[in-house]
């Protein structure tokens, strides 16, 4: 990955984190990394624990940002999310799982915030 790309990244969870915040989540954990994975954002909607997933794009050339969270990565997040409730002895406590896209391929950047983007796989489930 180019350090253009990586620089990208960063600054796209930056902005998605401010997005976060002015919508009332609380953030919890920024690059949460297990030997499983990583998950970009973990925060609190109200009483819900939010395993977030960014993504940004510069064009559609690719297909969407959301687009972009395909099944893998979504397991993957499942596995990094589970362990993560496990090892807070959260499992009680109401969990999903959001997406931030941020598209750039206009002259102005546009968020989308999805909420409940995806389900945890019943693969990996406490």
């Amino acid at each position: 990955m180019s350090e253009y790309n990586l620089n990208l990244g960063a600054l796209a969870e930056k902005k998605a984190e401010e997005f976060l915040k002015n919508s009332g989540y609380k953030i919890l954990h920024r690059n949460y990394r297990t030997k499983l994975g990583e998950v970009d954002i973990i925060a609190k909607d109200k009483d819900t624990i939010c395993f977030i997933e960014v993504k940004c794009r510069k064009s559609s050339r690719f297909g969407s940002a959301l687009e972009a969270v395909s099944g893998l990565k979504q397991k993957q997040i499942s596995k990094v999310a589970v362990s993560f409730l496990k090892d807070k002895h959260l499992l009680d406590k109401k969990a999903r799982f959001d997406v931030v896209a941020l598209d750039y391929s206009g002259p102005q950047g546009k968020i989308n915030l999805i909420k409940d983007a995806f389900e945890l796989d019943a693969r990996f489930s406490y």
